[in-house]
């Protein structure tokens, strides 16, 4: 089971996070913050407030929101691929 062990605020809506594949990198979470659970997190000081979860083995915040750690990897891996080599 994917699970995230270590996250880390960079900035912006921007988390640095691992997971215990080994797997690394930069998650920018800024398209992902909308519906009614996640657009209080628009607020820089309120998504800055993360926690991991020992429960959920993910970050979640005290609004109940949560991103599973399966679709955390999938979008640092896609954002990771769509930058241009020079």
């Amino acid at each position: 089971m994917l699970e995230l062990v270590q996250a880390e605020y960079v900035s912006g809506y921007k988390l640095r996070v691992r997971f215990n594949s080994g797997e690394a990198g930069i998650v920018d979470l800024s398209d992902a913050l909308w519906g009614p659970v996640f657009e209080p997190l628009r607020q820089v000081a309120l998504f800055k407030r993360f926690r991991l979860s020992p429960v959920l083995h993910t970050i979640a915040w005290d609004n109940e929101a949560d991103f599973a750690p399966e679709y955390l990897r999938d979008e640092m891996i896609r954002q990771a691929e769509a930058i241009p080599v020079r």
